[in-house]
């Protein structure tokens, strides 16, 4: 995962939009369909081992980056060329909002009640201050969303170094760390640390939901590039990678 492959970009970018559009619906699925049964734990485990399945799916094609934020930060780490920055986010946003498309349309054959009271809620949007699940504001959505962002990038180049873990074993750290960040953030921020998981749900959800939406594209995008610019200063000389 999060490395670059020699297969044509095509097939890269198929592989990015089915990959993004499992970890997006199983996000989305779970939180409007079955959150009043699993709590946020059934939500952070749907994040974390969609990542593991789809990496393990089509990884090896990729990279597995499902995420804008991913691919910034392994294009500023120097693991891919800037040239396919742009064709990698379109892709990986294609996947994420048919997948919403996708939850809108089952959602949309529930009750009248229930449909209306899951677009309100923003369909899983991201939000602040009174859109928080815990009421957050603004400041401490961004350090969530920074910190936990960085943290991942600084997890998913560490573990996918040349010769840094046993060969097979890198989407299963990296699904248990999403399920972590997932566990500590849905109360701030509903977990976004994704730009295309977020600008997916955000389509369907109130207007609240796309006036928040600014915070979880920059504050992840920002957060992906300052993560792949120090990890090598940060952690090469650790032994996470070749000498």
């Amino acid at each position: 995962m999060a490395e670059t492959t020699p297969a044509p970009l095509i097939p890269r970018l198929i592989a990015e939009a089915f990959g993004t559009l499992v970890l997006v619906g199983a996000v989305l699925g779970t939180a409007v369909f079955a959150s009043s049964n699993t709590g946020y734990l059934g939500i952070a485990l749907a994040a974390g081992l969609a990542v593991v399945v789809a990496a393990y799916a089509v990884g090896s094609i990729s990279g597995g980056h499902f995420n804008p934020a991913v691919t910034l930060g392994v294009a500023a780490s120097g693991r891919m060329p800037w040239r396919d920055v742009l064709p990698y986010i379109a892709a990986q946003l294609v996947g994420a909002i048919v997948a919403s498309s996708l939850m809108y349309v089952v959602a949309a054959g529930a009750s009248k009640s229930f449909f209306h009271a899951a677009i309100k809620n923003g369909f899983a949007s991201n939000g602040y201050g009174t859109h928080s699940p815990g009421g957050f504001n603004l400041a401490s959505v961004i350090i969530v969303e920074f910190l936990l962002t960085a943290i991942f990038l600084y997890v998913i180049l560490s573990v996918t170094a040349p010769g840094s873990t046993t060969a097979g074993f890198a989407p299963l750290a990296i699904g248990l760390t999403l399920t972590v960040i997932h566990l500590i953030s849905i109360p701030v921020s509903g977990t976004s640390v994704n730009p295309a998981r977020s600008i997916a749900s955000a389509i369907y959800g109130a207007d609240w939901a796309r006036a928040d939406l600014w915070a979880f594209i920059v504050v992840p995008s920002v957060a992906g590039l300052a993560a792949g610019y120090t990890w090598k200063f940060l952690f090469s000389r650790a032994g996470v990678t070749n000498r």
